[in-house]
């Protein structure tokens, strides 16, 4: 076979893998040098100034807050995706009846978009809202909160509209790769005696393994990456009670203190790499051994 037969694949490559280079590697290289900058819209020249903005974002409170916030919403909503999405694949798999238009509403507020409920929320969650007097009417009251305003608790609140809103998706995923378990492997446990709990955990949960790497992945990167709900919902308030990573790019950017938000973004960049690859390595080994 000729060289040219050998690359011929790779030739087919070449568009997008320009595209990539062009859009996606030299942004980020570009990025990463400005981050270094003193770069700011009140200055007429851009200067090295070394590690000052990373060293300014491990001391000013409100970017350390933001790196709190990011990670509490990212754990909430990774370990609420997946688990109400397991048990959502797991019931709705059965043989019932109104499975298809279960599966329907649950899946359907994921193709929503977020700006959509986000708005359709925001009354619903005031203080005066919709939430508060149902709870109070079915005499729940000592559940009522303010949940968009009460900084202990504004991130939880918008972690669980992000995960009343993505369940579904997930539970698709999951759904499929239930579907792909053969039927003997449960006969075959039935047979040994094996009961409903003891065929979930020895052979629904290690055959699921591909699936759960997926939206673990998927969950765990756009947890790191939020912003839209966060903007929408509360625009990082009540004060910064509700800063994300996302919100303090946008508003360094706003600012024109842009070499500060390319050195978020960026240490955004590096926080993702270095957690969603040892993670992806882990559990493909995890997947392998099962």
């Amino acid at each position: 076979m000729s060289i040219t037969k050998r690359l011929y694949s790779y030739y087919l490559l070449l568009p997008a893998l320009l595209i990539y280079v062009v859009f996606y590697v030299l942004p980020t290289l570009i990025g990463l040098f400005y981050s270094f900058m003193d770069w700011r819209l009140d200055s007429e020249t851009i200067e090295f100034n070394g590690l000052y903005n990373f060293e300014r974002i491990f001391t000013d409170e409100t970017l350390l807050l933001a790196i709190k916030n990011t990670v509490i919403f990212a754990v909430v909503t990774v370990i609420g995706k997946n688990v109400l999405a397991i048990l959502l694949a797991v019931a709705l798999n059965m043989n019932l009846k109104t499975r298809n238009a279960l599966r329907a509403i649950f899946y359907a507020p994921s193709i929503v978009s977020v700006l959509v409920i986000s708005l359709l929320f925001t009354p619903m969650l005031r203080s005066e809202g919709l939430l508060n007097e149902i709870l109070d009417a079915v005499g729940l009251d000592f559940l009522m909160a303010s949940w968009l305003t009460d900084p202990s608790i504004v991130m939880l609140t918008i972690s669980g509209l992000s995960i009343w809103q993505y369940t579904g998706f997930q539970m698709a995923i999951y759904l499929a790769g239930l579907q792909s378990i053969s039927k003997d492997y449960y006969e075959a446990a039935r047979i040994d005696g094996a009961g409903s709990w003891s065929s979930f955990v020895h052979i629904t949960l290690p055959l699921l393994w591909p699936a759960i790497n997926i939206n673990v992945m998927l969950t765990l990167i756009g947890g790191l990456k939020v912003f839209s709900e966060v903007f929408v919902l509360t625009g990082g308030g009540p004060g910064n009670a509700s800063q994300v990573i996302g919100t303090i790019i946008l508003r360094a950017f706003g600012e024109g203190n842009w070499g500060l938000g390319t050195a978020v973004n960026t240490l955004l960049f590096i926080a993702v790499t270095l957690i969603s690859i040892p993670l992806l390595l882990y559990m493909r080994r995890k997947e392998v051994q099962e």
